[in-house]
């Protein structure tokens, strides 16, 4: 199995839901469409396709920069923190290594903070409780109540 998923944050917790999945190119498909499935019942606001696309982005970067020499996954979670949505994706990178880059028009690569930087309220890196790093964006107005 390449996921494992929990539908049931306990009730104190503003998470909504995580996944695990393994380093693998298939995951990145894997982690839109369930993170699709479970937002869906907390009927958000926001644009479910732009929160895709930033998942997409991060899962990605986790999985070709996530290091260890032990086997590791990468772990996405998602909270409601008032009207806001914050998504977590963890790996066992180094939180120095993450940076915001201005590839030129002809670069196959690097864009994908510079998407979540221009589609999410704010994004942060840094060392992740897991272990290694985490990074994160935040959707405003994700719920209206």
């Amino acid at each position: 199995m390449i996921c494992t998923i929990d539908r049931h944050p306990s009730e104190d917790s503003p998470r909504l839901g995580a996944m695990n999945l393994h380093p693998l190119p298939d995951s990145v498909g894997i982690a839109r469409r369930w993170f699709r499935k479970f937002i869906a019942p907390y009927e958000p606001a926001c644009s479910v396709d732009d929160c895709v696309l930033m998942i997409s982005e991060l899962v990605t970067n986790a999985i070709v920069y996530g290091r260890s020499e032990d086997p590791w996954v990468v772990r996405v979670e998602w909270f409601r923190e008032g009207t806001s949505l914050r998504v977590e994706v963890h790996n066992p990178g180094f939180p120095a290594n993450v940076r915001l880059r201005c590839p030129d028009a002809n670069d196959a690569h690097g864009r994908g903070l510079l998407l979540v930087d221009s589609i999410a309220e704010s994004w942060h890196h840094g060392p992740s409780r897991f272990g290694g790093t985490v990074v994160s964006f935040v959707v405003a107005d994700a719920w209206t109540t």
